[in-house]
C-alpha cells in the first residue's frame, strides 16, 4: 500500500480518503431494545439500557437537548476487561487497557456452519490448531473473531438469548480451549456475535464460564454482541477496539470497526 517515499500512515490516509480501504462498523446499536445477559437466582443482574430525557429546546433547555443514559458495564457491544473476574482482579480496569493493544489484526474463524446445526456449539483447540496449519499462526496481538451467524437474532432476545427451562444455547468455547487461547497464543482478546465471550451454558462447566475464567486472568480480553463479520476476510482486516475508559470499570460501551483493503 505504501511506497519507499511515503510514508505509511499518510498512505494509510490517502487510502480510505480513495475509499481503498473500507471501515465496517461492527459495533450493535445501544437501544432499549438490546438483548443483555439473564443470570439465574440467586445472582444478581445489571440494569439494561435506558435513556432518559432531560431537556429537548424547552424550558429546562431552551437551545439543546441533552439526556441522562442508564446502563449495566456489560451491555451490548462491550469489552470485559481483567478485574471483571475474579481471577483478573489484581488486573487492569477498563481506562488501564494500553491503547496499542485495542489496535491489532483481525483474524475472523467462521463457525456459523456449525452453530447453526447445534446451538451449543463449542469450539475446541483442534480447530484453532487446524486454522493455523492452513493458514499460519495467528498473529501477535491479534484479535480472535468469532462468526457463528448469531448476530442475525440481534433484535430478538428470545432468538438471542435462546433460554429454555434448562438455561441459555449459544455457542461458545471448550475449556481446554479457553486455556489454550490464554496460555499459548500471543493475542489481545477476542470477539463473539452472542452476549457474552462464554457459552451459553458455560456455568456448568468446570472452572464454570472458563473464557472469563482464563482469558481475563491472562491480561487479554473479550469483545460482544459483534456485527457483520460476515464483510470481512479470514485474515488481513485491522481491528480498532474504543471502549469509554471507565475508571474502575470492569467493561464498558464499545465501539468496534474493521479496516479491510479491497481486493
Amino acid at each position: 500500500m505504501s511506497t519507499l517515499n511515503e510514508p505509511t500512515l499518510n498512505s494509510a490516509l490517502l487510502a480510505l480518503a480513495q475509499g481503498t480501504i473500507q471501515i465496517h462498523d461492527l459495533t450493535a446499536p445501544l437501544s432499549e431494545e438490546t438483548p443483555t445477559l439473564v443470570l439465574p437466582d440467586p445472582f444478581a443482574n445489571l440494569i439494561d439500557f435506558s435513556i432518559e430525557e432531560v431537556s429537548a429546546y424547552n424550558e429546562p433547555g431552551p437551545f439543546w437537548k441533552h439526556h441522562n443514559i442508564h446502563t449495566g458495564e456489560h451491555i451490548g457491544t462491550h469489552i470485559d476487561a481483567p478485574v471483571h473476574w475474579i481471577n483478573g482482579k489484581e488486573g487492569k480496569d477498563v481506562s488501564q487497557i494500553e491503547p496499542h493493544r485495542l489496535f491489532g489484526p483481525a483474524v475472523v474463524l467462521d463457525f456459523s456452519a456449525e452453530a447453526a446445526a447445534n446451538p451449543d456449539f463449542l469450539v475446541d483447540v483442534e480447530h484453532l490448531v487446524a486454522w493455523q496449519e492452513e493458514n499460519g499462526a495467528f498473529p501477535a496481538n491479534a484479535w480472535l473473531l468469532f462468526r457463528t451467524g448469531w448476530e442475525q437474532y440481534d433484535n430478538d432476545e428470545q432468538a438471542f438469548l435462546n433460554l429454555d427451562e434448562s438455561g441459555s444455547h449459544t455457542p461458545g468455547f471448550t475449556v481446554d480451549c479457553a486455556k489454550y487461547i490464554a496460555d499459548e497464543l500471543d493475542i489481545s482478546g477476542i470477539g463473539v456475535e452472542t452476549v457474552g465471550i462464554d457459552a451459553g451454558n458455560a456455568g456448568a462447566l468446570e472452572p464454570p464460564f472458563p473464557m472469563h475464567h482464563f482469558l481475563l486472568g491472562a491480561d487479554k480480553y473479550g469483545i460482544t454482541s459483534l456485527k457483520n463479520l460476515d464483510k470481512l476476510p479470514t485474515n488481513g482486516a485491522m481491528i480498532v477496539v474504543a471502549p469509554l475508559p471507565v475508571v474502575g470499570g470492569t467493561g464498558a460501551p464499545t465501539r468496534v470497526f474493521a479496516l479491510v483493503e479491497n481486493a
